[in-house]
């Protein structure tokens, strides 16, 4: 089997460029290096390590239960038969960041796209864009939750709508993702709990995310959300804390299109901002944050 592209985002004198793909390919699982294996279990273990008391108990059910620490890369057609018979979702392999579109109808028919290949050994604590660590370890244990998975297939749906409507919507719609299903907080009974993907799968950001004073953690509230910027060049300023994953997915299933009308006519909040109508769990002493505009 030919192995297929490693589709990277281009490093140019303004920074990084996204380059995207839009194909599905079979995971070249027999390709994978004695390399590629080894930062697998590498960033595997000390994740593993870390994220009990840390992430939410979903999460790490999702993790022990698909055996993802059974030594070396996963195969998705092993994880498919345990995701299928579960929730009814697939994994598919792509070959890097997918447009807007391509990803949108992957969700709303049950399938989750992972890139295929892995970082490099010298990229363990950061990479500019997802791949297969990033989206299997992070995002993959928590689509065995019922709740979860229909949240995910109903943002979806909800994506090729705003994609429909015009590029301010489908930022309203980016930044809910951002802050839920990538930087997402969980408060529970055992205390304050990651569920989002973009931390879980990074060693700094799991104790940045619980352990700093300098973030704000706020209540969820989804126009709160779906108006406030974010970062992508540092550990973010604000995380959304939700109560449970049924509040999520109640929260997100009334139609989107008033709301869109609504915040078009309103500013953006800033990354770090705290408003008055805000449940903070804690408010940021905001030492360390980075200047610059945020996203």
């Amino acid at each position: 089997m030919d192995t297929p592209r490693r589709v990277e985002h281009q490093q140019t004198d303004r920074g990084y460029v996204p380059v995207y793909a839009t194909g599905v390919v079979e995971q070249p699982w027999a390709n994978y290096s004695r390399t590629d294996h080894e930062v697998w279990d590498t960033l595997f273990k000390r994740q593993r390590e870390l994220l009990p008391g840390r992430a939410c108990a979903e999460f790490m059910a999702g993790v022990e239960r698909f055996g993802l620490g059974d030594g070396g890369i996963p195969k998705f057609t092993e994880l498919n038969k345990v995701l299928g018979a579960t929730t009814g979702w697939e994994l598919v392999a792509v070959e890097g960041l997918l447009p807007d579109e391509v990803f949108f109808d992957h969700l709303a028919h049950r399938r989750f796209p992972v890139s295929w290949w892995i970082r490099k050994p010298d990229q363990l604590d950061y990479l500019s864009e997802p791949d297969l660590f990033h989206d299997l370890f992070g995002h993959v244990p928590l689509l065995l939750n019922p709740v979860f998975a229909d949240y995910m297939q109903a943002y979806g749906r909800g994506g090729m709508k705003a994609f429909a409507i015009g590029p301010d919507a489908l930022m309203n719609l980016t930044r809910l993702y951002w802050y839920t299903v990538e930087f997402g907080l969980i408060h529970t009974a055992e205390g304050m709990r990651i569920y989002g993907a973009g931390i879980v799968s990074s060693k700094g950001e799991s104790i940045y995310s619980l352990d700093s004073p300098s973030p704000n953690r706020i209540g969820f509230g989804l126009e709160r959300v779906m108006s406030t910027r974010y970062r992508i060049d540092t550990y973010q300023q604000t995380y959304f804390v939700i109560d449970s994953f049924e509040q999520l997915f109640e929260a997100t299933r009334p139609d989107f299109t008033p709301i869109y009308a609504k915040l078009s006519e309103q500013p953006a909040h800033a990354a770090g901002a705290v408003l008055d109508s805000d449940r903070v769990f804690t408010r940021g002493d905001r030492i360390g944050w980075a200047t610059g505009a945020d996203t």
